[in-house]
């Protein structure tokens, strides 16, 4: 065995003790609280979570037409204007008919001579029946006489009895047609003039529900044609819209369309009046435009003061998820990678802890823990690079969602 000198052992020995003095004052480092890093935690929590869809949309009315006289004819009296606001029933115009006046005196006329006539043939067919019942008596007692006392009368006698009595039932039959016929006649008579007057009042031009008068095309002296063909170059009256009530048309995105429900509430913020209205989801299109990838969806928004009118923007946002009560933490916090979902946690030790968690409900800066967490414990929001389980940390508790971390 070979002997190392004395001056290279001693040199050995000192190497050895500067290296574990080294090591020990790491250590102590390590274990100093005072130089852990500081990190961002906040409180798991129980906190309702609502996953919302935002679009924005103009505001239509909930219907809107031009209004055509069924008749032509000149405006004689208009009683609305640009920007009237009209009840279901009032007049918005009355139109002068001259031809339509004069038929509908014709038509009484009519009307009248039927039921003259009507009378005429109810007085014939009594005369009639009259002469029918003379006749009948005539000839029945004279046939009974012949019965019991053949050799009192003649033959002939009877025979132009029974005539008369045959003619006379011919004229009872012939008198009931003629009744039937003018009962017939003051039937046409009557519906010409019901027609008619159906017609006439359409001269008067009223509003079929209540809205506002957006545009007004013809006045005071105008010939307003009677828009009943399929002429598109008909002049109309006015343009009515209802605005009492209004909607909003939404394109849903594929993903959203299985949460769309019927009757579902909708927030509807208008910027230009910074206000907030409540609306419905009141249809949709159940199906998907294969060009656009959405769903036709509309609101309605009630609209009672007149607040609002049609071509106004605003930002719907449609409640599509929801849970209450929900274990929730930011989503700053969550880690996930390809096989799993994690989330850092500082113990009571102040050391870091990895825990593997399941998901629920995301909103945009919330997200449900189904499993893996307890109210109460700390997550660590923010920059997680310079972290790993194990490490003592210094956790400060904050409300704000740090963005760029918290170390």
């Amino acid at each position: 065995m070979k002997l190392r000198p004395a001056g290279e052992l001693l040199t050995v020995f000192l190497v050895a003790a500067l290296a574990a003095g080294c090591d020990a004052g790491r250590k102590a480092q390590a274990d100093d609280p005072s130089n852990a890093p500081t990190v961002a935690v906040v409180k798991v929590t129980h906190r309702d979570l609502s996953n919302d869809l935002e679009i924005a949309s103009e505001f239509q009315p909930n219907q809107e037409i031009e209004v055509y006289a069924k008749v032509a004819g000149y405006i004689q009296k208009l009683y609305v204007d640009w920007g009237s606001h009209v009840k279901q029933g009032d007049l918005l115009a009355v139109l002068e008919i001259p031809e339509l006046q004069q038929q509908l005196t014709q038509d009484e006329a009519s009307v009248r001579g039927s039921e003259q006539n009507l009378e005429r043939a109810r007085e014939e067919l009594n005369r009639s029946n009259s002469v029918y019942n003379v006749a009948h008596i005539t000839y029945t007692r004279m046939a009974d006489v012949q019965k019991t006392r053949p050799d009192l009368m003649a033959q002939q006698e009877i025979d132009v009895a029974q005539g008369k009595d045959t003619e006379a039932s011919a004229g009872v039959a012939s008198a009931k047609a003629g009744l039937a016929a003018a009962e017939q006649a003051l039937q046409v008579a009557k519906a010409a003039l019901e027609k008619d007057r159906a017609m006439y009042a359409y001269a008067r031009i009223t509003a079929p529900f209540d809205g506002v008068v957006t545009e007004v095309d013809a006045y005071t002296g105008a010939l307003l044609p009677a828009g009943t063909s399929s002429n598109k170059g008909d002049q109309p009256l006015c343009r009515l819209s209802q605005n009492n009530l209004m909607r909003l048309v939404i394109p849903v995105p594929e993903s959203a369309v299985p949460e769309i429900r019927l009757g579902s509430p909708v927030e509807v913020r208008v910027p230009v009046l910074n206000k907030s209205f409540r609306g419905t989801v009141a249809r949709f299109a159940g199906e998907v435009d294969v060009s656009t990838r959405t769903m036709h969806t509309e609101i309605d928004v009630p609209n009672p003061k007149l607040e609002l009118v049609p071509g106004v923007y605003a930002e719907a946002s449609i409640t599509l998820r929801e849970k209450r009560n929900a274990l929730a933490v930011p989503i700053q916090a969550v880690i996930r990678t390809e096989d799993r979902t994690t989330v850092f946690t500082v113990g009571s030790d102040n050391k870091i802890q990895e825990s593997t968690v399941q998901l629920g409900i995301e909103t945009p800066n919330k997200i449900e823990i189904l499993s893996g967490l307890t109210e109460g414990e700390m997550v660590v929001v923010g920059n997680r690079s310079q972290l790993r389980p194990g490490l003592r940390v210094q956790p400060k508790v904050t409300s704000e969602t740090p963005v760029n971390g918290g170390l």
